[in-house]
Protein backbone atom coordinates (compact mmCIF):
# COMPACT_ATOMS: atom_id res chain seq x y z
CA UNK A 1 0.00 0.00 0.00
CA UNK A 2 1.60 3.74 -0.64
CA UNK A 3 1.05 6.68 1.48
CA UNK A 4 1.82 10.24 1.41
CA UNK A 5 3.01 12.47 3.52
CA UNK A 6 2.60 15.66 2.63
CA UNK A 7 3.77 18.97 3.49
CA UNK A 8 6.43 22.05 3.16
CA UNK A 9 8.75 20.52 4.99
CA UNK A 10 10.38 24.04 5.55
CA UNK A 11 12.84 22.44 6.56
CA UNK A 12 12.55 18.93 7.36
CA UNK A 13 13.17 18.44 11.22
CA UNK A 14 14.00 15.24 13.52
CA UNK A 15 10.06 15.00 13.93
CA UNK A 16 9.39 15.07 10.34
CA UNK A 17 12.04 12.17 10.18
CA UNK A 18 10.43 10.01 12.66
CA UNK A 19 6.92 10.32 11.38
CA UNK A 20 8.84 8.71 7.45
CA UNK A 21 10.46 6.26 9.17
CA UNK A 22 8.10 4.87 11.16
CA UNK A 23 5.61 5.29 7.99
CA UNK A 24 8.14 3.80 6.20
CA UNK A 25 7.99 0.44 8.65
CA UNK A 26 4.12 0.52 7.88
CA UNK A 27 3.31 0.49 4.32
CA UNK A 28 4.99 -0.49 1.48
CA UNK A 29 5.85 2.77 -0.10
CA UNK A 30 5.98 5.96 1.38
CA UNK A 31 6.16 9.36 -0.87
CA UNK A 32 7.01 12.35 0.92
CA UNK A 33 5.51 15.23 -1.50
CA UNK A 34 6.68 18.80 -1.22
CA UNK A 35 4.05 21.38 -1.55
CA UNK A 36 4.53 24.97 -2.15
CA UNK A 37 2.74 26.84 0.72
CA UNK A 38 1.97 30.32 -1.16
CA UNK A 39 0.96 32.10 2.06
CA UNK A 40 4.81 31.39 3.78
CA UNK A 41 7.81 32.93 2.59
CA UNK A 42 9.69 29.64 2.65
CA UNK A 43 13.64 29.32 3.72
CA UNK A 44 14.56 27.02 1.41
CA UNK A 45 13.31 26.64 -2.46
CA UNK A 46 11.24 23.40 -3.31
CA UNK A 47 14.71 21.88 -5.41
CA UNK A 48 16.44 22.09 -2.24
CA UNK A 49 14.20 21.59 0.60
CA UNK A 50 13.68 17.92 -1.47
CA UNK A 51 17.24 17.52 -2.00
CA UNK A 52 17.80 18.15 2.34
CA UNK A 53 14.67 14.88 2.15
CA UNK A 54 16.62 12.46 0.28
CA UNK A 55 20.06 12.87 1.85
CA UNK A 56 18.31 12.65 5.28
CA UNK A 57 16.51 9.49 3.73
CA UNK A 58 19.13 7.29 1.90
CA UNK A 59 18.81 4.78 4.39
CA UNK A 60 15.05 3.91 3.83
CA UNK A 61 14.69 2.22 0.47
CA UNK A 62 11.09 2.13 0.32
CA UNK A 63 10.68 5.95 0.41
CA UNK A 64 10.27 8.15 -2.60
CA UNK A 65 10.36 12.59 -2.28
CA UNK A 66 8.60 14.29 -5.14
CA UNK A 67 6.63 18.22 -5.07
CA UNK A 68 3.58 19.09 -5.94
CA UNK A 69 1.91 22.23 -6.08
CA UNK A 70 -2.05 21.56 -5.78
CA UNK A 71 -4.43 19.62 -4.15
CA UNK A 72 -3.34 16.60 -1.88
CA UNK A 73 -5.74 14.24 -3.10
CA UNK A 74 -5.13 15.42 -6.80
CA UNK A 75 -1.84 14.17 -5.99
CA UNK A 76 -3.03 10.68 -4.71
CA UNK A 77 -5.31 9.68 -7.66
CA UNK A 78 -2.14 10.52 -9.37
CA UNK A 79 -0.08 7.65 -7.53
CA UNK A 80 -2.46 5.12 -6.89
CA UNK A 81 -1.95 6.59 -3.22
CA UNK A 82 -4.62 4.86 -0.66
CA UNK A 83 -3.60 6.90 2.51
CA UNK A 84 -2.18 10.53 3.52
CA UNK A 85 0.37 9.79 6.53
CA UNK A 86 0.21 12.63 9.23
CA UNK A 87 1.85 13.28 12.22
CA UNK A 88 0.45 14.89 15.45
CA UNK A 89 1.91 17.02 18.48
CA UNK A 90 -0.47 18.30 20.29
CA UNK A 91 -4.21 18.69 20.84
CA UNK A 92 -4.72 21.72 18.56
CA UNK A 93 -2.59 19.66 15.52
CA UNK A 94 -5.51 17.43 15.89
CA UNK A 95 -8.34 19.56 15.65
CA UNK A 96 -6.81 21.08 12.70
CA UNK A 97 -5.71 17.50 11.31
CA UNK A 98 -9.14 15.85 11.86
CA UNK A 99 -10.68 18.63 10.14
CA UNK A 100 -8.35 18.73 6.61
CA UNK A 101 -8.93 14.76 7.21
CA UNK A 102 -12.59 15.39 7.04
CA UNK A 103 -12.49 17.57 4.09
CA UNK A 104 -10.72 15.80 1.96
CA UNK A 105 -12.42 12.54 2.07
CA UNK A 106 -15.06 14.84 1.10
CA UNK A 107 -13.02 15.40 -2.38
CA UNK A 108 -11.87 11.76 -2.29
CA UNK A 109 -14.08 8.70 -0.30
CA UNK A 110 -10.89 5.88 -1.13
CA UNK A 111 -8.49 7.96 0.91
CA UNK A 112 -7.84 7.37 4.08
CA UNK A 113 -5.83 9.85 6.92
CA UNK A 114 -3.71 7.61 9.64
CA UNK A 115 -2.14 10.27 12.03
CA UNK A 116 0.94 8.77 13.96
CA UNK A 117 1.44 10.65 17.67
CA UNK A 118 4.72 12.36 17.60
CA UNK A 119 7.41 10.94 19.29
CA UNK A 120 7.80 12.43 22.75
CA UNK A 121 11.42 13.78 22.26
CA UNK A 122 9.71 15.62 19.32
CA UNK A 123 6.61 16.94 20.19
CA UNK A 124 7.95 20.63 20.57
CA UNK A 125 9.45 20.65 17.04
CA UNK A 126 8.59 22.51 14.20
CA UNK A 127 10.44 23.94 11.23
CA UNK A 128 8.77 27.48 12.45
CA UNK A 129 10.72 26.61 15.56
CA UNK A 130 14.09 25.80 14.16
CA UNK A 131 13.83 28.88 11.74
CA UNK A 132 13.37 31.34 14.98
CA UNK A 133 16.15 29.85 17.07
CA UNK A 134 18.21 29.74 13.38
CA UNK A 135 17.44 33.56 13.19
CA UNK A 136 18.32 34.46 16.52
CA UNK A 137 21.74 32.41 16.33
CA UNK A 138 20.60 29.74 18.06
CA UNK A 139 21.98 26.16 17.39
CA UNK A 140 19.39 23.54 15.40
CA UNK A 141 21.54 20.68 15.00
CA UNK A 142 20.07 18.80 17.38
CA UNK A 143 16.96 19.61 15.81
CA UNK A 144 17.33 18.91 11.96
CA UNK A 145 19.48 16.25 9.97
CA UNK A 146 23.74 17.48 10.57
CA UNK A 147 23.13 18.31 6.55
CA UNK A 148 20.18 20.64 6.70
CA UNK A 149 21.54 22.22 9.94
CA UNK A 150 24.76 23.56 7.81
CA UNK A 151 22.11 24.70 5.08
CA UNK A 152 20.41 26.54 7.89
CA UNK A 153 23.68 28.21 9.24
CA UNK A 154 24.81 29.03 5.96
CA UNK A 155 21.19 30.69 4.76
CA UNK A 156 21.40 32.45 8.15
CA UNK A 157 25.10 33.46 7.77
CA UNK A 158 24.06 35.50 4.07
CA UNK A 159 21.63 37.01 5.64
CA UNK A 160 22.14 37.58 9.48
CA UNK A 161 20.07 38.64 11.92
CA UNK A 162 22.70 37.18 14.79
CA UNK A 163 26.04 35.23 13.89
CA UNK A 164 26.03 31.54 13.72
CA UNK A 165 27.08 29.68 16.91
CA UNK A 166 30.74 27.91 16.04
CA UNK A 167 31.03 24.78 18.39
CA UNK A 168 34.13 26.66 20.55
CA UNK A 169 31.63 29.62 20.84
CA UNK A 170 27.59 28.90 22.41
CA UNK A 171 25.34 30.63 21.01
CA UNK A 172 24.31 34.33 22.72
CA UNK A 173 20.77 34.40 24.22
CA UNK A 174 18.60 37.15 23.08
CA UNK A 175 16.68 38.20 25.68
CA UNK A 176 13.70 40.14 23.52
CA UNK A 177 13.02 37.04 21.82
CA UNK A 178 9.65 36.22 22.36
CA UNK A 179 8.57 31.97 22.43
CA UNK A 180 7.73 31.05 18.96
CA UNK A 181 3.95 31.29 18.41
CA UNK A 182 2.69 27.82 17.52
CA UNK A 183 1.51 27.30 14.11
CA UNK A 184 0.58 24.15 12.19
CA UNK A 185 2.56 23.89 8.54
CA UNK A 186 0.42 22.15 6.55
CA UNK A 187 0.00 21.13 2.65
CA UNK A 188 -3.22 22.59 0.78
CA UNK A 189 -6.18 21.11 1.09
CA UNK A 190 -8.33 23.01 -1.23
CA UNK A 191 -5.28 24.39 -3.60
CA UNK A 192 -3.48 27.99 -3.16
Amino acid sequence: MIAIYPGSFDPITKGHLDIIERGCRLFDQVIVVVFKNSSKTPLFPVQQRIDQIRRSTQHLPNLEVDSFDGLTVTYARMRQAKVLLRGLRVVSDFEMELQMAHTNKTLAHDLETIFLATSTEYGFLSSSVVKEIARFGGPVDHLVPQAVALDIYQCYAKNPIASVPTAAEPPQIQPEASPTEHRRETPPVLGE
